[in-house]
């Protein structure tokens, strides 16, 4: 590969890098075509994007970003595809799916580490924290959810203390006749 090439590849990744908030590095070692379009197509089905790479040229991208990615060197061995994604949760859930599909089967994709909300999750044991993290529209669900509690609580009260006021001034408009 020519040098004009790399950098081309180099600026690619890095704009990628400055697009998406949150990636993953999988390991696609051993998949042939058939299952890497089957996974790029759960990936389009998922909205992320997924892109394999060379890892020197994905180090130099990190290195180059001004963030330091250095805790995700230690994996840039193999077969290395980047999932660049706008939610966090999104790939780790995907990957959960695929993986639960063919659990035997040692051709799956399988994290290597992810960097999601300012993190980094280093290992295939971290997928199930990965899934757990909230997205923002979660959180927001959440809050929200939260907030209308007590004003549901009071108006509660509030109904139950008019049926208990309408029927105590009902018993005594009849104690009176």
């Amino acid at each position: 590969m020519r040098k004009e090439d790399k950098a081309i590849i180099i600026e690619q990744l890095g704009q990628k890098l400055k697009e998406f908030p949150h990636f993953y590095l999988i390991d696609v070692e051993g998949m042939d075509s058939v299952r890497t379009a089957a996974l790029r197509r759960v990936c389009f089905k998922n909205e992320v994007k997924m892109v394999v790479v060379k890892n020197t040229l994905l180090q130099k991208a990190f290195e180059n970003s001004g963030i330091d990615y250095s805790p995700l060197y230690g994996v840039l061995k193999g077969t290395t595809a980047v999932i660049f994604t706008q939610v966090a949760n999104a790939p780790a859930k995907m990957l959960k799916e695929v993986i639960s599909k063919n659990p035997k089967d040692v051709t799956t994709p399988a994290l290597k580490a992810a960097y999601a909300e300012e993190g980094f999750y280093v290992g295939a044991n971290q997928l199930d924290a990965l899934c757990s993290i909230k997205s923002k529209n979660e959180v927001i669900a959440d809050i929200v959810a939260l907030l209308q509690s007590p004003a549901k609580n009071v108006v509660s009260a509030l109904q139950s203390g008019a049926n208990t006021i309408h029927g105590v001034l009902k018993t005594l408009g009849e104690k009176e006749a």
